[in-house]
Order: C-alpha cells, then sequence, then structure tokens
C-alpha cells in the first residue's frame, strides 16, 4: 500500500505553506507554485539564502581543488603559511586569472569573472570565505538574494575592470566581489539612517577599514581591485535600491539569472578548456 502523497509545500517564491494545488499563492501572488520548474534546485538556490551561500562557497572550494589538481607538482608547499598550499601561476591563467597579462596579451575578457572564483593559498580562500560568510547575510537580508548575486558578480567585474586599468598584471580572489558586498552594505547604512544605519555603517565600515590596513601592511595584495569593488558595490545599491526603498522587482531577478547562467558557462569554459590544454 503505497502512502498518501503530500499535498502542501512551501511556496517557492515567499516561502509561505500552500497546497500543491493552488493556482496562485494567496500569500504572494505567483502563479502556479507548485509547477514542477518553479520548484526545481536551480531556483530554490535564489530563494533559500542558506542554500545559495553555500552553493557559492562549494563553487569556490571546488575551483580552489581544480587549479592545485591540474599540476600538483607546481604546488606550494613552503614554510610561509601565505604560500602553503598554493597553485602555481600556469593553473590560475589557464582556468582565469584576470589582469593585464591574460587580456592584453590573450585576450581573455572572460577572466574578469572567473577570477572571483580563483585563489592563490589556502589561507586566501579561508580568508575570503570567512568575510562573504559575515557579510553576505546581511546584504541578502537588506537588497534580497536576487540583488545580492547581481552586486557580488558586477562588483567583482567592476573591481578587476578597475585594476585591469590601473596596470595590476595578474590578479585573482573573491575579495573584490566580497569588497562589493561591504561597499553596497555601506551606501545601505548610510543611505537608511536612523540607529540600525548607523550600526550597520560601522560594523561594516570596521571591515572596510580592516581591509585596507591589510592592504597597506601586507605585500601583493591587490588594493585596486578591493577599492573598485566597493565602489561598484556602492553604485549597485544605489542603482538596484534595496528591500525598504524598493521591492525586487522582475527584472531583478531575470538579471541575477542572467548573471548566474553567465557565471555557470564562464567557468564552464574555463574548465573545459584547461583540462584540453593541460592533459591533451
Amino acid at each position: 500500500m503505497t502512502a498518501p502523497r503530500k499535498n502542501s509545500q512551501l511556496c517557492p517564491n515567499c516561502r509561505g505553506l500552500i497546497s500543491r494545488d493552488e493556482a496562485i499563492c494567496p500569500y504572494c501572488g505567483i502563479r502556479s507554485p507548485g509547477s514542477w520548474w518553479k520548484n526545481s534546485v536551480v531556483l530554490r538556490l535564489f530563494h533559500d539564502p542558506d542554500l545559495f551561500l553555500k552553493g557559492l562557497f562549494g563553487l569556490n572550494i571546488a575551483f580552489f581543488v581544480l587549479s592545485l589538481l591540474i599540476n600538483p607538482g607546481g604546488m606550494g608547499m613552503g614554510m610561509s603559511p601565505f604560500g602553503f598550499l598554493s597553485p602555481d601561476n600556469r593553473s590560475l591563467l589557464l582556468l582565469g586569472a584576470t589582469g593585464t597579462m591574460p587580456i592584453d596579451t590573450l585576450h581573455r575578457w572572460w577572466t574578469l569573472v572567473s577570477a572571483s572564483y580563483l585563489h592563490g593559498s589556502i589561507l586566501h580562500i579561508i580568508f575570503n570565505l570567512i568575510a562573504l560568510r559575515q557579510v553576505g547575510p546581511l546584504v541578502i537580508q537588506e537588497y534580497g538574494l536576487a540583488r545580492m548575486f547581481i552586486i557580488y558578480t558586477l562588483g567583482g567585474i567592476g573591481g578587476f575592470l578597475v585594476s585591469y586599468l590601473a596596470g595590476v598584471p595578474f590578479t585573482i580572489g573573491a575579495s573584490a566581489a566580497v569588497c562589493a558586498l561591504i561597499g553596497a552594505a555601506l551606501y545601505y547604512g548610510k543611505s537608511r539612517g536612523g540607529s540600525y544605519g548607523r550600526q550597520v555603517f560601522q560594523q561594516i565600515g570596521g571591515w572596510a577599514l580592516s581591509i585596507f590596513v591589510f592592504g597597506l601592511l601586507v605585500p601583493g595584495i591587490n588594493n585596486w581591485a578591493h577599492g573598485g569593488g566597493m565602489a561598484a558595490g556602492a553604485l549597485c545599491g544605489l542603482l538596484f535600491g534595496y528591500q525598504e526603498n524598493r521591492r525586487e522587482l522582475l527584472s531583478h531577478r531575470l538579471l541575477s539569472v542572467a548573471c548566474a547562467l553567465g557565471t555557470i558557462l564562464i567557468l564552464l569554459w574555463a574548465v573545459v578548456t584547461s583540462v584540453i590544454y593541460r592533459f591533451f
């Protein structure tokens, strides 16, 4: 005897408890909330902040591991913590490092996207993922998940574009995209005002100041990408608005999906071409 099929679910848009047979969600008004495509894993990623952040973490970790495996012989195992478990530059170049050398010499403009998913050492990726874990949920809360990913993607591109224009030859890391989230959070705190806005501005301002000081003290830090990312993030916050002054629009969701599809295609291209070049 088969168990009866459950006839209730969470709305894929507002997460309210509804019947699968509802033609329109009574809470948010979305049509056909029980349809299979609106409950697919891809769309669930854009409605579940925890799942989305885990996916973003997993993508960064997967590319870090891949960058080590493409050329294990070139892996850095030095005594310095900043160089421990570091992929060689050839592997990073194949997988999509950016800068004046990859762009001007190889015409790889797509690396403005892929570079955000590459890291130079185990400490590099740990620091960036900790910052993403700290700042990401706040930006999701105040901007919504769709706008958060738009800021993350376009802010990373903006940061590396500034870095390219400044003449940085070779660069990688999620820090430009994370700094874009910091810039958006700073804009939100300043724009919103009030005690909560001031608290957000002061807390995130501490992150921004720490990144600036760290960049001055530690050699090899791409301060152009950090500053460009923050500026791009603040600009995105101004253009797209946040939850309290502009609700999430269909255009925001479509743009976030476009960012996701573009990122996936670029990263797949990077993996396929690097594996072919390295092993065939």
